[in-house]
């Protein structure tokens, strides 16, 4: 028995790390999904890549997971891999941020990689 709650114990890591694609294409996406991360109980760091599109994530897998972080990321309007915004939820974006539409995206390419 006491083997078990131990095994328990440290299964469940209070720093866990993570990295979950999260599409966006500004700085403004940036703040948007980083807020909505750790605003996420139990995430204690969240930053997401403008070029990569890695959220790298910091939690408390006492508290959260991966999943939840997603559905809260997605509420404010961004897909992950996991969870879709809603089509009333992407539409609460900036217009500039619409990252579904591909002459936005193409905005936001640096100038030598635009069509």
């Amino acid at each position: 028995m006491t083997l078990l709650v131990t095994t328990l114990t440290f299964a469940q890591n209070k720093n866990a790390k993570a990295t979950i694609e999260v599409d966006g294409v500004c700085g403004m996406c940036k703040e948007r999904i980083e807020k909505a991360a750790i605003r996420t109980k139990g995430v204690k760091s969240a930053v997401w890549s403008i070029d990569t599109h890695e959220l790298k994530l910091i939690f408390d897998e006492r508290k959260t997971d991966l999943k939840t972080i997603s559905k809260k990321v997605a509420s404010v309007g961004h897909d992950t891999k996991e969870v879709k915004a809603t089509e009333e939820q992407y539409n609460t974006v900036h217009p500039c941020c619409r990252y579904r539409d591909e002459d936005v995206k193409d905005d936001h390419k640096p100038k030598a990689e635009k069509h």
